[in-house]
């Protein structure tokens, strides 16, 4: 089941931001932003040091948006900790700024329903959540699959337009692209230019 269009689930856990551990992180910390949550498998891994830099790579692009990152796996926060002290170039994530929330007990994602039982890890899932807490996009690959990070700046940018503007974003929409009213005539109007 998907959780598009409805409140995302709350939690209070233990995250590590740099070198300091907080004790009860939620979304409640970043009230008034968007947050772009993701779960990647596990620590000490290989797609998910090039995905969490690759974050780390767009993070003030996210800040223009009003954007919080928050990463989060089923690690203990001893591992985030370690794994943030960590150079890149020995498969760590050292220079990571946003927040890294552990997931020991696997309820956050059991409550977003994206843990691979089997296996006791998170999949490879995204959600964006709007300023009121409300699920507006999600994405969820397998294992091996690694993310976009454009993709998702660009899915950013048309819920932001969207919410600016009233229009909707059409197939492949990008900033400063050609949208249109959610109507029969808008769609008529859009194929017309």
């Amino acid at each position: 089941m998907s959780l598009v269009g409805k409140k995302a689930p709350q939690f209070q856990a233990k995250a590590v931001v740099k070198d300091q551990i907080i004790e009860d992180f939620s979304f409640s910390r970043v009230p008034g932003q968007y947050i772009v949550f993701f779960f990647y498998p596990l620590d000490f891994t290989f797609v998910c040091p090039t995905e969490l830099h690759a974050f780390q790579d767009k993070l003030q692009e996210f800040k223009k948006r009003n954007a919080q990152l928050i990463g989060c796996s089923i690690d203990s926060h001893f591992s985030h900790a370690a794994w943030l002290n960590t150079p890149k170039l020995k498969g760590g994530i050292e220079g990571i700024s946003y927040p890294i929330v552990s997931d020991i007990h696997k309820s956050i994602a059991r409550s977003f329903q994206i843990l691979k039982e089997d296996e006791g890890i998170a999949y490879r899932a995204l959600f964006l959540i709007d300023r009121e807490g409300i699920v507006r996009h999600e994405l969820v690959n397998d294992l091996p699959l690694g993310r976009s990070v454009d993709e998702v700046l660009r899915i950013l940018d048309a819920l932001i337009f969207h919410e600016q503007h009233g229009e909707v974003c059409p197939a492949n929409w990008t900033q400063g692209a050609k949208s249109m009213r959610a109507t029969g005539e808008g769609l008529v109007e859009y194929f017309r230019s």
